[in-house]
């Protein structure tokens, strides 16, 4: 019967961890310019992604997890390399492009990685546009 309890209280935990991830990821689909989340352990193994208007497939996923925690784990090491403690710690990774904005943190054992629309980009080719016209 402990054991029965003891196995309960853990899947109330678990289920209330769960609860906060659904509630971090709904926070970050009401962020403009969202388009998509990665969640991944730090094997590369995809456990939570989504994509607004079209769903991402799996295989995209995957290739994601992999590409990002490469990225990280070659800064993480050059940082290391180059710079003394405590400035060589790397939280976050933040990687623009001409489109879209890519943002990896890795906590522990797991990695999430959110992409955006680039808003100021956006902004500026809509300023250029309405410049010729």
């Amino acid at each position: 019967e402990k054991k029965y309890t003891q196995r309960k209280g853990k899947d109330r935990m678990a289920s209330n961890q769960v609860n906060e991830v659904e509630e971090m990821v709904k926070d970050l689909k009401k962020n403009p310019g969202f388009k998509a989340y990665l969640i991944l352990n730090n094997d590369g193994i995809v456990i939570k992604w989504d994509q607004v208007e079209t769903p991402m497939p799996y295989e995209t996923a995957v290739q994601h997890s992999h590409l990002v925690l490469d990225l990280c784990s070659k800064s993480k090491k050059y940082m290391r390399e180059l710079f003394d403690p405590p400035d060589n710690e790397v939280e976050n990774i933040r990687l623009r492009t001409d489109t879209h904005e890519l943002i990896a943190a890795q906590h522990g054992n797991f990695t999430l990685v959110v992409v955006q629309e680039d808003l100021l980009a956006k902004a500026k080719a809509k300023a250029l546009e309405a410049e010729d016209e």
